[in-house]
């Protein structure tokens, strides 16, 4: 059960950069349905981080991603009304490239788009991923120019 657990959930959240564009999803499900947020979800047993990212890109939103780096790690925990954990999930954050596939809305996804960095901030979305997407942004940046 992911609700009221008894431990953490081990989750992955991956930011795909296509040229300036990110890639944002929809959520279908609790935590924060209906909000715009990462793709991502639940690393499986005998997956890497990496693979799980892979995978969770794919399975939401049609995509194939390339060159994964680690960003930072989020604690994610949601308290009910008596104050009881209801969801603690710790958020492994992968930052990668889009590679090739056909953008689609599918499994945890509502809706999925790619949508220009410069208009990030219109999507309403938490400041744990903002945060997140902005230091993602930044890295890929820094590092073309040192290229």
């Amino acid at each position: 059960m992911r609700t009221y657990p008894e431990r953490p959930w081990v989750g992955i959240g991956v930011v795909v950069h296509k040229d300036e564009d990110i890639l944002l999803i929809k959520r279908a499900k609790a935590p924060y349905k209906g909000a715009w947020s990462l793709p991502g979800g639940a690393q499986h047993i005998g997956e890497t981080v990496i693979e799980g990212a892979k995978r969770e890109v794919f399975e939401e939103t049609g995509i194939y991603t390339t060159q994964h780096h680690f960003i930072d790690i989020i604690d994610s925990i949601h308290y009910d009304k008596d104050k009881r954990v209801e969801y603690h999930y710790t958020l492994i954050e992968i930052s990668c490239l889009y590679q090739k596939g056909m953008l689609a809305a599918n499994d945890d996804a509502l809706c999925a788009k790619w949508v220009p960095y410069s208009q990030i901030n219109r999507y309403n979305l938490r400041e744990d991923t903002l945060r997140i997407i902005t230091q993602s942004y930044r890295s890929r940046n820094a590092s073309l120019t040192e290229e």
